[in-house]
């Protein structure tokens, strides 16, 4: 249980998120995305204040061992997701563009 609820949950979220926001960059381009990102911190920290709630209230896993578990891979994931994104965005840049920046 620790397993699916500290682990695979906000996975399946984040996941969610990054799918979604890879869409966001690739159609609608990177100030859109920005703007995604900054309201998907909001939904992210209410799923971690959910995920919580039901592991530690209503499935009464022991919290010494279930918080450390979920905001690990929450950050860590959080951390691959930045990085993914950041890809996509810097695809995104038009070539005009990257020739205006000194090298």
């Amino acid at each position: 249980m620790y397993f699916l609820m500290g682990v695979i949950a906000p996975s399946f979220l984040n996941l969610i998120h990054l799918v979604m926001n890879i869409y966001i960059v690739v159609a609608r381009g990177n100030i859109l995305s920005l703007g995604f990102s900054g309201i998907s911190f909001i939904t992210k920290s209410m799923g971690m204040i959910f995920l919580t709630w039901l592991g530690v209230s209503v499935i009464e896993l022991d919290f010494r061992i279930y918080v450390p578990i979920l905001t690990f891979v929450w950050f860590f994931s959080h951390v691959a997701e930045a990085f993914v994104i950041q890809h996509y965005m810097e695809e995104n840049v038009p070539k005009w563009f990257k020739d205006l920046q000194i090298k």
